[in-house]
């Protein structure tokens, strides 16, 4: 398994990511999702222990690790809640953008606030009528004299409810398609910057999903992260490593609501004998347990190729698709087998089942893999 090629530091970031989730992230989850409240002073608690900058050079303050290692130490923070690990991991890797794609002194300015969380980082990419058709972007960028004159609005945007960053993308010439595609660093503290109130929804409120409008906001030379032409390939740079660790957030819930399930039904007693003991229960679980190993080495193995810099399209497509889609099957399945008792809050079921159905939408949908996969089979197939 993916453990098994750490380095003992990578390692000691999964142990640190684990017992961070277990004391602050676990016990107060459901709270926040029944109070539809985004866990600010929690990120910021985990920004003081490092999880931030897993991935960060360390020329910026982080600790240059392996993506690999940022993806394991997520997948044991989604065991506890997947909205929370969604929101951090988010801010991670606007740290991560920003320092590597910012101007000198504009990093420099803002980025140390990026890193105690005092300033939480978004990316800005769906609007209200764009989603996955990145090239269809509304929001437009006019060249100004000293900068970019912006007006649009984003929206399911994660942590708009408070993010002071957002590495946001805008067409500049709408005739150059994705090739008039810009990227910047927009600032919530300056003018023309309007945030929205935060999207309420049937689970996840951790991830501070909402969004916000430009109305002539002007972004300075400094802000310019990427220039009409390379923003776009910029954004699909990211990509794979995104459905690859979304991937792994939904095998981290699936484990937990298979421990769950397993715990609750050799204790719970049916007609005389544990409900596991049930061959219609254990069964389904036993499909739960099968399906998680098969999504794990689906996604590890993307993680290594994405560490390695090999092609790693069609494997994350690969581990994207079947982890989600099997999370939402499988984490039922577990609420199946515990009975009525499987909806009640004291258990993290019900809320790891909604995080997997967020799963499926984020960073491309289960049908945009498809199409991404189904592009390929002439030349995997053919």
């Amino acid at each position: 398994m993916l453990d098994e090629t750490l380095t003992p530091e990578e390692l000691a970031v999964v142990a640190k990511a684990r017992a961070f989730a277990a004391e602050h992230v676990a016990p107060h989850a459901a709270r926040w999702e029944w109070e539809r409240h985004y866990p600010y002073e929690t990120v910021k608690h985990a920004c003081a222990a490092g999880l931030n900058t897993i991935e960060l050079a360390k020329q910026h303050g982080g600790q240059g690790l392996r993506f690999s290692c940022k993806l394991r130490a997520f997948e044991e923070i989604a065991k506890a809640d997947f909205a929370f690990a969604f929101a951090l991991i988010n801010h991670h890797n606007a740290c991560a953008r920003f320092a590597r794609d910012g101007k000198p002194a504009h990093v420099a300015r803002l980025l140390p606030r990026m890193l105690t969380g005092e300033v939480i980082g978004c990316a800005g990419l769906s609007e209200p009528g764009v989603g996955s058709d990145f090239g269809g972007l509304e929001m437009t960028a006019e060249r100004v004299e000293g900068g970019w004159k912006l007006n649009g609005a984003k929206a399911w945007i994660t942590n708009a409810a408070v993010a002071g960053l957002s590495v946001a993308y805008a067409q500049t010439d709408k005739s150059q398609g994705y090739r008039g595609i810009a990227c910047f660093a927009i600032e919530a503290e300056r003018p023309g910057f309007h945030r929205d109130k935060p999207f309420e929804l049937h689970g996840g409120h951790a991830i501070g999903v909402g969004g916000f409008r430009l109305v002539d906001y002007i972004a300075l030379d400094e802000a310019l992260l990427h220039p009409p032409g390379a923003a776009f390939k910029a954004a699909l740079a990211g990509i794979n490593g995104a459905r690859a660790y979304v991937a792994a957030m939904c095998c981290g819930m699936l484990q937990a609501s298979l421990e769950t399930a397993v715990r609750y039904t050799q204790r719970r007693k049916t007609f005389g004998r544990p409900v596991i003991d049930h061959q219609g229960v254990r069964w389904k679980l036993v499909d739960a347990a099968t399906q998680l190993e098969a999504a794990r080495l689906l996604t590890y193995r993307a993680a290594r190729l994405i560490d390695e810099g090999k092609d790693a399209v069609l494997p994350a497509a690969y581990a994207k698709k079947f982890a989600t889609d099997m999370a939402v099957q499988r984490i039922a399945d577990c609420i199946q087998a515990m009975g009525a008792n499987g909806l009640r809050a004291e258990y993290p079921l019900a809320r790891h089942l909604a995080g997997a159905k967020i799963a499926a939408y984020t960073d491309g949908s289960i049908e945009m893999m498809n199409e991404r996969i189904g592009t390929a089979l002439p030349q995997v197939f053919g």
